[in-house]
């Protein structure tokens, strides 16, 4: 049976269900980021932070941004392989041969994956 929505309410049905979908894709993100993070004392992986929408913000779609940050000083050069110190000799370098710019890999990945949750939720 098809989910019934009165007419004023479509518009808080979709942006609730585009929050959803923007908790769901950070929190993936954070889980595939976190487990990518190159490992020596575990400082760097335990930094990752989400930052999602809550429920019940106005302003319309511009309260529905999420993010994954990291606020550890060797982050970048770790991360993305830029802004190297000078002991590195200015070459990229981990223990574990991780690819540089991993996190955006990972959130193109997450595309398609956030267009299905969309759909899924859209069906709850």
């Amino acid at each position: 049976m098809a989910r019934e929505i009165p007419l004023e309410g479509i518009a808080d049905y979709l942006q609730e269900s585009i929050r959803l979908t923007v908790v769901a894709t950070v929190l993936e993100a954070e889980g595939r980021i976190k487990s990518k993070t190159p490992v020596k004392t575990g400082r760097l992986r335990n930094a990752w932070v989400s930052e999602v929408p809550k429920r019940g913000l106005s302003g319309g779609l511009k309260g529905l941004d999420g993010a994954v940050t990291n606020n550890v000083v060797y982050a970048e050069p770790v991360v993305y392989g830029t802004n190297l110190p000078p002991s590195w000799g200015g070459e990229y370098r981990t223990q574990q041969n991780t690819v540089p710019g991993y996190p955006d890999l990972i959130a193109k990945e997450l595309e398609s994956w956030a267009k299905d949750r969309f759909q899924d939720i859209l069906k709850r």
